[in-house]
């Protein structure tokens, strides 16, 4: 059988199509303010994952700009995402940053594997339950991780493990220093009320507005304030203030030194059997991971366009086999430069979004906004104090959690409860690894338990003996429902618990949809121990998989063997 192979064709190629000046300046206008968001996010990602922040700056800067230029998404922006930080944090503390590398061009061939295979809707049947498990276990980790920073402790060395985290931080909290827990509460109070201000709840925003809306001039400055992103004015004002009173707290520079402002050099990875034969774990956790954020995050911005009032709304719905491409040559090109993972970021593609996008163009001025600002303003990166993106951070996990979802989880069923806190719990607990594949497989299991007990055998009322001899089979007629597959076939093994001597089984199985080769089997049993009391097995009313595949194993054959009365009844309905 031939597997179609999906086409290379970047949505950049439509969007260039009629594209207008109007259209330019509006993507211009975007690009550079999503730009600006990403700055203080790129490095922030960075510095959590383990990594300097020159490693998230130019991850955003060549692996969003692929995503833009090769994506399958209209307004999607790619860069280091707060999804990865547990991820690569774990992975460069038990392999090392070198296979950090290995893994993500892996990653990468993986990703465009998929979607050269055209892979990228299988990735919409993960639960949303695993989904939302992952969502807030990663949520909590990014937090549990910005304490150290967010408290000023002088920790050398952060472990990787959940309960070696919490031992570090307890016994590192003598170095606590007050002036970097207000800096960072101030960067994380400050960017939560700056949200409200213009935040998605209408209702919320306007009835803080009206608490405050004596104020003099406030509704102006609000309207105009809102306008700007938070992170980056957290970012300058707070920087500013350390800067100006000269707050004893570690800054970017104190940590990592300053942050090079020349293009970064192009670096071949160690790249070795022996080590990829360790990856193979991480590096499937990075594409799935990668593969599943990045293409929520084009659904969200799919569902935030109005085809109404869009005339090119037809265009950024996006292509999820295209963006899996687009994001493995991102991943596996970025390592070559010091980068780390690359996928896409809801808060900046919704940022882009906003700001007006109509094009991918946006996302590739996202890119030269940032190059640029590296390049010209890097030398004064080396004053941000890391409390302030300590608290950036803290509002991304804050903003990242459904933590709505704990609570609604009472109106839904036991596997939907089993799911979501299981996976949550693992990933805080153990490792985001474990808990992808314990949680898959758990909904596996879970979802071959339930289509099993919807497999149902129903006894009617038995007729009377076909004639009044002692020597003629009795008949017991059942009727089947559902599937009968090797979670179910425990029903057939109950039939074979009320045979009797001399009697005949009539199945109607003109509602039985599916049957396998397990089925096959319990069947024929059914059949022998039927024969060996003198009795047989009879099936009417097959339809077309359950004939087919009966017909194939020899089974049709065995029956009517057995009772010639039965064949002409073994047909398709």
């Amino acid at each position: 059988m031939n597997w179609p192979l999906a086409h290379f064709h970047p949505r950049l190629i439509d969007s260039l199509k009629h594209y207008s000046r109007l259209r330019f300046f509006k993507d211009l206008g975007a690009g550079v303010t999503v730009g600006v968001v990403a700055l203080p996010l790129a490095m922030a990602f960075a510095i959590a994952s383990g990594l300097p922040p020159s490693a998230g700056l130019w991850t955003a800067i060549i692996g969003g700009g692929l995503v833009s230029l090769l994506g399958g998404s209209s307004v999607q922006i790619g860069g280091p995402a707060g999804a990865f930080i547990v991820v690569v944090y774990s992975i460069i503390e038990h392999h090392g940053v070198a296979n950090l590398l290995l893994s993500t061009v892996l990653a990468g061939l993986v990703l465009f594997a998929m979607g050269l295979l055209r892979l990228g809707s299988l990735v919409r049947f993960v639960p949303v339950s695993i989904i939302v498990g992952f969502t807030n276990g990663i949520a909590v980790l990014i937090a549990l991780s910005q304490l150290k920073d967010l408290l000023g402790l002088q920790i050398q060395h952060m472990p990787a493990e959940f309960f070696a985290v919490l031992q570090a931080l307890f016994t590192h909290l003598n170095s606590f220093n007050p002036w970097a827990l207000a800096l960072g509460l101030g960067s994380f109070l400050g960017l939560l009320f700056w949200s409200k201000l213009g935040g998605p709840n209408p209702a919320q925003t306007a009835k803080l507005r009206e608490l405050l809306g004596d104020l003099p001039g406030f509704r102006g400055t609000a309207n105009t304030l809102q306008r700007l992103p938070g992170p980056v004015v957290a970012l300058f004002s707070l920087t500013a203030l350390a800067w100006w009173f000269e707050l004893p707290v570690d800054t970017i520079g104190s940590r990592f030194g300053s942050i090079p402002s020349g293009l970064p050099a192009f670096a071949w990875p160690d790249i070795s059997w022996g080590s990829a034969r360790n990856l193979v774990a991480p590096t499937l956790t990075l594409a799935l991971l990668g593969a599943v954020e990045s293409l929520l995050c084009a659904r969200v911005a799919d569902q935030m366009v109005d085809p109404h009032t869009d005339p090119s709304y037809h265009l950024k719905r996006h292509d999820p086999n295209q963006e899996l491409m687009a994001q493995g040559v991102a991943n596996f090109v970025t390592p070559f430069f010091g980068g780390m993972p690359v996928t896409g970021t809801i808060a900046r593609t919704v940022t882009n979004l906003r700001a007006g996008a109509t094009s991918p163009v946006s996302g590739v001025i996202h890119s030269l906004t940032l190059a640029a600002i590296v390049l010209l303003a890097a030398p004064l990166a080396m004053h941000i104090p890391l409390a302030v993106l300590s608290g950036i951070l803290l509002s991304v996990a804050w903003n990242m959690g459904e933590w709505h979802a704990f609570v609604d989880q009472r109106a839904y069923s036991l596997h939907y409860k089993l799911l979501l806190l299981g996976t949550f719990v693992l990933t805080v607990v153990l490792d985001l690894t474990v808990a992808m594949e314990v949680g898959l497989g758990l909904s596996c299991l879970l979802f071959v338990r339930r289509m099993g007990s919807l497999f149902e055998v129903r006894a009617k009322a038995n007729p009377p003996a076909l004639d009044n001899t002692s020597d003629t089979p009795r008949l017991q007629q059942f009727d089947l429902y559902g599937a009968l597959f090797f979670a179910a076939v425990h029903r057939i093994d109950e039939l074979i618990e009320k045979v009797t001597p001399n009697t005949t089984f009539l199945l109607d199985a003109h509602q039985l949809i599916n049957l396998d080769t397990s089925g096959i089997d319990a069947l024929r049993q059914l059949n022998q121990n039927l024969i060996q009391q003198g009795g047989s097995l009879r099936i009417v009313r097959l339809q077309t998989q359950p004939m087919s595949l009966m017909q194939r194993s020899g089974l049709a054959q065995e029956l009517s063997e057995c009772s010639a009365e039965s064949t002409p009844e073994f047909a398709a309905e």
